[in-house]
């Protein structure tokens, strides 16, 4: 049985979008943080950030990255996140369908800070985040270009503060895995027509579930930024 980390519900389908009396961006003197601490991802996910700092500021805290904010002391870290900077990455560690974990819903969404995210595809994230509430490294045809729109979004508070506008829409609901089982084994509809798979592993990571491909790969789904990029 599959069951999400997290799943956002609006409150009122109608509203998804509120003006917010806060500045998201003031004080903020930083650009992109990230937290991590496996640098052998096989989606060159740090290859993916090294490029980046190429073209703007990218703080790597843990052991991947020269800045230090030990587990011991995660609110102290979160703190620094909020207070500081203006995105995180919540890059995960495989680029599989609906792989969303905490590193995007409770290290960045529910801090005061705006998401990029690599993981899983960018539809998978539209029907399990609010709208606008991240950006997709999938937008951009490499991470100079990502950059220069996060350039854009730095300078501009109003642009920047209109990715917060989800904040007070809804909530996020926690799937909790023994009530999906209960359930599950109550519905005489599913039980009357039972599945099975003879190969699980083979079902659960069967072909188009998860892509080795590069980053270099990627090609821009929207016209955000009109320039392209060799990197």
């Amino acid at each position: 049985i599959v069951a999400p980390y997290e799943k956002w519900q609006y409150y009122d389908t109608k509203v998804q979008q509120l003006e917010q009396d806060i500045n998201y961006s003031v004080n903020k003197t930083k650009k992109v943080a990230w937290f991590v601490s496996n640098c052998g991802a096989r989606n060159g996910r740090l290859q993916y950030a090294h490029q980046l700092q190429k073209h703007i500021e990218v703080d790597i805290y843990g052991a991947c990255g020269n800045f230090k904010c030990s587990r011991s002391t995660a609110d102290k870290c979160f703190e620094i996140l909020d207070n500081d900077y203006k995105f995180y990455l919540a890059f995960e560690n495989s680029n599989c369908k609906d792989y969303i974990t905490e590193k995007f819903f409770v290290n960045a969404l529910n801090r005061r800070v705006l998401p990029i995210v690599m993981g899983a595809r960018p539809e998978d994230y539209e029907v399990s985040a609010p709208r606008r509430s991240y950006i997709h490294v999938d937008e951009f045809a490499s991470p100079k270009e990502l950059a220069e729109y996060l350039h854009i979004l730095d300078r501009d508070d109003e642009l920047y503060n209109s990715y917060f506008k989800w904040k007070g829409t809804g909530e996020f609901i926690n799937t909790y895995y023994w009530c999906r089982v209960c359930a599950t084994l109550h519905n005489e509809e599913q039980l009357r027509k039972p599945r099975w798979y003879s190969d699980l592993n083979d079902w659960w990571r069967g072909p188009g579930v998860c892509t080795t491909r590069s980053w270099r790969n990627f090609k821009a789904r929207k016209d955000i930024i009109s320039d392209s990029s060799d990197d």
